[in-house]
């Protein structure tokens, strides 16, 4: 290590007390952080690319420094899934600093680790205040029945109004009008619980039936209507 002149000349003062960083919460402890494996918690965030074009919804479950868990959820371009799918196997087993410093792929999801690093190197990570923290796994719980990303698609004009193309329950196959005009429910299809039922051996037209529900008031609809079509 070099020193100019001006520091070399300089008289050597004795450094006060030092009491280390400020402790932060992780997995019910309070942790003075001072390098990368001090560091555990699971949390969210989301990242973005630099044309706002699309989204990432990271999901990072840590342990002592290291990435034990990943859930990579993507909205916008088509090549942000296979992004997607190289980052989620890139990240467990890396350090969060390392995944801090790689490639991602996609600059949504680099910009989502971004955020995630500095929620669980100041210690706000879902995990903070329970005790052991969460369980390998529990990134998947995120995703419900089904293990599908909880998506929500909606359009509409001024012209024509609003149309729900796929809720959280799933795809959307009708949307309920009263003598009005206005939304009181919607008929959907869950994929999630379909495609299972299918895997399983149902037969698909059975399985998509027995997975169809309504929501709100659809069965008091006056006017019925296909979401895509009309």
């Amino acid at each position: 290590m070099q020193f100019t002149r001006e520091v070399e000349e300089m008289v050597c003062v004795a450094k006060g007390c030092n009491h280390g960083p400020a402790p932060i919460p992780e997995e019910g402890k309070w942790v003075q952080s001072k390098q990368i494996s001090d560091i555990s918690g699971f949390t969210h965030g989301i990242g973005w690319c630099a044309p706002q074009q699309g989204a990432c919804k990271l999901s990072l479950n840590v342990k002592e420094g290291v990435i034990q868990e990943a859930l990579v959820e993507t909205i916008g371009c088509s090549g942000m899934t296979h992004s997607a799918a190289m980052a989620a196997e890139i990240l467990p087993g890396k350090t969060v600093l390392e995944a801090l410093n790689t490639d991602l792929v996609c600059d949504a999801i680099n910009t989502a680790m971004r955020e995630l690093f500095l929620q669980i190197a100041y210690g706000r990570t879902q995990s903070a205040f329970s005790e052991g923290g969460l369980l390998i796994g529990a990134g998947l719980e995120d995703l419900g029945k089904g293990l599908r990303s909880q998506v929500g698609t909606m359009y509409g004009t001024l012209e024509k109004g609003p149309r729900y193309l796929e809720m959280a329950e799933g795809y959307v196959l009708g949307i309920g009008l009263d003598k009005n005009g206005e939304i009181i429910g919607y008929k959907f299809v869950s994929l999630g619980k379909m495609m299972d039922a299918i895997k399983k051996g149902v037969d698909p037209k059975e399985a998509y039936e027995k997975n169809i529900n309504t929501y709100g008031r659809f069965n008091e609809a006056v006017q019925v209507i296909d979401p895509r079509k009309q």
